[in-house]
């Protein structure tokens, strides 16, 4: 069972959204929360899988709640899905380099929405259709000079190609296509790559590409 904390300050979200995960087999909404300080209490009581995170909540704001469970080494297991009115929030790009992994907007279909529930628990990245890149443009555009990762030394040059691949927004299947191998292949040096580099999930291994240096602007071919 998926267990779910909810974290917006609109009940009418949240009861929404309760609605339609508690409905299926596999998820339940283990707890709600109206401020970001209230989902940060719910996150240590309850140890969530999944918590969808509005960004902009009063008390604390879900992009801080969202840094403080991903820097707790305790919460390492729990994933965090924002919510967002617009695809291109402003505070996307520092919600993804804060930990999250990954965004959907608001009024993103149900069968989506359930997919990113599930997605998310697998360590898979969730961003909404059609944003992966745009989201790593801005990255990209924003980034700094790399700084030489040593971690980078652990990898096997295929796990070097793999990682620049998803650096650039490519899935398990598209990955598998290029480099002609079956998705369960790409997968494996996907999580492999993640483990050796200590990546929670897939967008924070999109981050340390470009960090690293493996990765440069306009490599979005």
């Amino acid at each position: 069972m998926i267990r779910v904390l909810l974290a917006d300050d609109q009940a009418l979200v949240r009861a929404g959204f309760k609605a339609l995960l508690d409905a299926q087999a596999d998820i339940e909404v283990a707890g709600e929360a109206a401020d970001g300080e209230e989902a940060l209490r719910g996150v240590r009581g309850l140890r969530p899988d999944v918590v969808l995170m509005d960004i902009r909540m009063p008390v604390l704001d879900g992009l801080a709640a969202t840094r403080r469970i991903t820097e707790d080494p305790g919460l390492a297991e729990v994933k965090v899905v924002m919510l967002t009115t617009f695809e291109m929030d402003e505070y996307v790009f520092e919600a993804i380099r804060s930990g999250a992994s990954g965004f959907l907007v608001k009024d993103t279909e149900p069968d989506e929405l359930l997919r990113a529930v599930r997605a998310v628990v697998e360590g898979d990245a969730l961003l909404s259709p059609g944003v992966t890149r745009r989201l790593i443009a801005e990255f990209a555009a924003r980034s700094k000079e790399p700084v030489a990762a040593a971690s980078l030394a652990e990898l096997t040059e295929r796990e070097r190609e793999v990682m620049a691949l998803v650096g650039i927004g490519l899935s398990n299947e598209e990955i598998a296509r290029r480099l002609v191998v079956s998705p369960l292949t790409a997968k494996t040096h996907v999580s492999r790559t993640m483990v050796k580099l200590g990546a929670r999930d897939r967008a924070q291994l999109v981050v340390f590409a470009y960090e690293s240096g493996l990765v440069r602007p306009g490599w979005l071919g």
